[in-house]
Formats: structure tokens, C-alpha cells, sequence
């Protein structure tokens, strides 16, 4: 079995760079409209996205933004609630 090499250069560094986070997320909007809002407890509909995948998704957002004291996420019956603390 004939192998190629694979092309490579190694460079000496100091330190690694610290890890890039995206300043903004897409979940974001549905977070700052509740916040606005008037309403202590929403439901959350049409997002096009999996009642779990979307709490682990804005529970990430909300740790993110540490407003973990005053928003609260869950899923009851495959239904995303937003809750005000």
C-alpha cells in the first residue's frame, strides 16, 4: 500500500487563540420580544424547530446573556413556554 504525503508546515505559537463566540444568535428576537412584553408566561409556536432542540437552544442564549434570573424555559406536551421569574 503506497501512501501520499500530505503537505503540512508547523509554526511555533506563544498561546492559542481564544475561542470566537457569535456576538448574536438567531434565537435572540424570540428572547427580547418577551422580555418587552408585558406577559409573565408565553407559549411559543411556529418555529419550524423541535420543541427540545429549541429549549436547549435558548436555555444556551439565556445562560449566554446571563438573564437566567429572569427568564425560565421548558417544554410541556412538545410546547416551548417562556416563563418571567
Amino acid at each position: 500500500m503506497n501512501m501520499t504525503e500530505v503537505p503540512f508546515a508547523l509554526t511555533s505559537v506563544d498561546k492559542k487563540p481564544s475561542r470566537k463566540y457569535r456576538k448574536g444568535s438567531k434565537y435572540d428576537p424570540i428572547l427580547d420580544a418577551f422580555l418587552k412584553s408585558k406577559s409573565t408566561l408565553v407559549k411559543v409556536e411556529d418555529t419550524g424547530k423541535d420543541a427540545n432542540y429549541l429549549r436547549t437552544q435558548l436555555k444556551k442564549r439565556i445562560d449566554a446573556r446571563d438573564i437566567n434570573n429572569k427568564v425560565d424555559v421548558s417544554v410541556v406536551n412538545n410546547t416551548i413556554y417562556l416563563e418571567k421569574a
